[in-house]
């Protein structure tokens, strides 16, 4: 099992060029499934979560092809991925592949959208809390599907198919929302979504259904509309930048110093974040080619953060921030309320250093002077990640173990931190 070799104590400084989002690509992926057509994704990151979901389509039936590079293209171009469901040949979804990744439960919705039936294992995934499918069999059930769970499987039915309803979600579901555009675009009738997910992700994948011929209104606001068609055809999208990497390089550069181009990165799919990071003391700006991030020499200031669905501050960015606030000059508060068991790299930190302490769903954090390297372990892919960051800023070599975690959401972030001064490797047990 591979690990992470951290030397810190160096600035970052140069370019790091921001992967397609890897919470676009999985629903986009996903939605192959409504259409007999070839459905062609640009910008498909390199990641083991987009290997497993492939092999989750194909048990389906999909069949694909990945083009191979191209005259220009840089080392971190993205994939390019053709998708063929014109026969899906099962509509079961296996505990063995659906209990690694959760996204993958959302074949569902386009397997009783479009096949009138699924059986499909319930999810694993992150140890972060319990993070139940209740809402999304919700809006199958709106939408007049006959659910029933048995033997650890949803069996979803709807043999005369869907049709339009109006859903009211009582929280923020991001996976409820695409559950419920997957659903609603091949329902018969009318359906309106009230309290949907806005995030950026949500509206990719609404704008690619749009494009495969879905009938669709209202993609990141708080309601939708949506007039079911009988057919999709297939269509052409490129993913959008994954704006949780691009948060995570502009906290790391915010604690380490020294000044980073995220090139293909916006303002506008991090609005919360940044505010958040201005208040820290990093300079941030934007250009013709990304998001520029530095951090001034007054050191870092601390600022309290409370996770709130888009466009607040991310849940996904909550375990980096604290990274960074381990080094502030002061004492920050840091709320959770998206995920329960989300401070689960609060020990790992304190490996290090950090002097952190919970209430309930706050974490307070009493800045240090310095951080020291030591051995850490990754419990998951957002904790494993904080965990490289504060160890750039540390003093001496960290290790990290369990680096498959960073593998399923993170497209070979070794490589970007060296480029721009990191002394970052990967090595085995072995080595």
């Amino acid at each position: 099992m591979d690990r992470i070799r951290i030397v810190g104590g160096n600035p970052l400084v140069g370019t790091i060029p921001i992967s397609g989002a890897k919470n676009a690509a999985l629903p986009l992926m996903i939605a192959s499934l409504l259409t007999r057509e070839v459905l062609t994704l640009e910008n498909v990151p390199r990641l083991a979560d987009v290997n497993l979901l492939m092999r989750i389509l194909g048990n389906h039936g999909v069949d694909y092809r990945i083009e191979g590079k191209r005259t220009g293209d840089g080392p971190y171009a993205g994939q390019t991925m053709h998708l063929d469901a014109s026969d899906i040949v099962d509509t079961t979804a296996p505990y063995d592949l659906v209990s690694r990744m959760r996204a993958s439960f959302w074949v569902v919705a386009p397997l009783v959208a479009r096949m009138g039936r699924a059986k499909v294992s319930l999810p694993g995934g992150c140890a972060i809390g319990t993070r139940p499918v209740d809402l999304l069999l919700m809006v199958l059930e709106k939408l007049g599907a006959q659910i029933e769970i048995e033997s650890g499987y949803v069996i979803a039915e709807a043999p005369k198919g869907l049709r339009g309803a109006e859903i009211t979600f009582p929280k923020v579901t991001v996976g409820g929302t695409h559950t419920a555009l997957m659903s609603a675009v091949l329902a018969n009738g009318h359906t309106v979504v009230h309290n949907a997910a806005r995030e950026p992700e949500v509206r990719d994948l609404a704008d690619c259904l749009v494009k495969m011929g879905a009938k669709i209104k209202g993609a990141g606001t708080s309601t939708l509309e949506i007039e079911g068609v009988g057919s999709l055809h297939g269509a052409r999208h490129a993913v959008l930048p994954d704006r949780i990497e691009a948060g995570t390089y502009a906290m790391a550069v915010a604690m380490t110093g020294g000044d980073l181009l995220l090139q293909g990165a916006t303002a506008a799919i991090l609005p919360g974040a940044l505010e958040i990071l201005a208040q820290t003391g990093a300079e941030i700006s934007s250009t013709s080619e990304g998001l520029r991030i530095r951090r001034n020499g007054s050191g870092i200031m601390p600022v309290d953060v409370t996770t709130e669905p888009y466009p607040g501050f991310p849940t996904d960015l909550q375990a980096q921030f604290m990274a960074l606030m381990t080094r502030a000059k002061g004492t920050s508060r840091i709320t959770e309320t998206i995920f329960e068991n989300r401070f689960m790299h609060v020990q790992e930190l304190a490996r290090l250093g950090a002097h952190i302490r919970l209430e309930d769903d706050t974490a307070i954090v009493d800045g240090v002077a310095r951080l020291k390297g030591a051995p850490v372990m990754a419990t998951d892919l957002r904790a494993s990640v904080s965990l490289v960051i504060a160890a750039l800023a540390a003093e001496g070599e960290t290790l990290v173990h369990r680096v498959y975690h960073l593998d399923r959401g993170f497209e070979r972030l070794e490589q970007k931190l060296e480029a721009c001064g990191a002394e970052i490797e990967r090595v085995s047990d072995a080595g």
